[in-house]
C-alpha cells in the first residue's frame, strides 16, 4: 500500500536546544519538504518522539549521556514548530529504536525516513525495520538527517548501505 515517511525525532532538544547542532537546524527546511511532499502524495506519515521523564538521569542512557532531554511535557521534548502542525501520527519511544514502528508501518511497500539522530535513533529504527522487513524496500534520505558528529553522520550512512538500506542525498 504505497510507502510512508517516518519522521524521527525532529523535536526542539535535538534541533536547537539540549542536544542541537548546526546541522540538524540546516536540515529543518529539506525535511518539511519531505514532510509536505508526503502530504500532497497521499503517502502516509509518521512522527517520532523521544520520550524521557523526570528520573532520566537514573536511566541506563543518563548515566551513558547525562544530558536531560525531551523530558516530557517540557518545550524540549515538543516536534519543532514548523513541523508540529503535522505531527498527527505521534509514536513516543523511550529508547533508540521503536518496537512498535514495525507494526505500524507494515502495511506499506515502502519505508523512508528521515530525521535525528542518523548515527543513533534514525540507525536503529532503519535496522529494527530492515530485520522485521527484510524484503520491503527501505529508504535513508541523508541530506534530510543530521548526526552527533557529520563523521558519525557518514558512519552510520555507510553502516545503512552495508545492511542493504537504500541512502538517497
Amino acid at each position: 500500500m504505497g510507502k510512508v515517511l517516518v519522521v524521527v525525532d525532529m523535536q526542539n532538544d535535538f534541533v536547537d536546544g539540549a542536544l542541537g547542532t548546526k546541522e540538524a537546524v540546516q536540515i529543518v527546511p529539506a525535511v518539511t519538504d519531505k514532510v509536505k511532499t508526503a502530504i500532497n502524495n497521499n503517502d502516509g506519515l509518521i512522527f517520532t518522539k523521544d520520550t524521557h521523564y523526570s528520573d532520566y538521569l537514573s536511566t541506563l542512557e543518563g548515566k551513558n549521556l547525562p544530558v536531560e532531554h525531551c523530558i516530557k511535557g517540557r518545550k524540549g521534548w515538543e516536534i519543532i514548530p514548523v513541523l508540529n502542525k503535522y505531527a498527527h501520527n505521534v509514536i513516543e519511544k523511550n529508547t533508540f529504536g521503536s518496537t512498535i514502528l514495525p507494526d505500524k508501518v507494515k502495511e506499506y511497500d515502502e519505508i523512508e525516513l528521515v530525521g535525528l539522530c542518523t548515527d543513533i535513533c534514525v540507525i536503529s529504527n532503519a535496522l529494527l525495520l530492515k530485520a522485521h522487513f527484510p524484503e520491503k524496500n527501505i529508504y535513508v534520505d541523508a541530506s534530510c538527517c543530521a548526526g552527533v558528529t557529520p563523521e558519525s553522520h557518514n558512519n552510520a550512512l555507510e553502516a545503512m548501505k552495508m545492511c542493504q538500506i537504500k541512502i538517497n542525498n
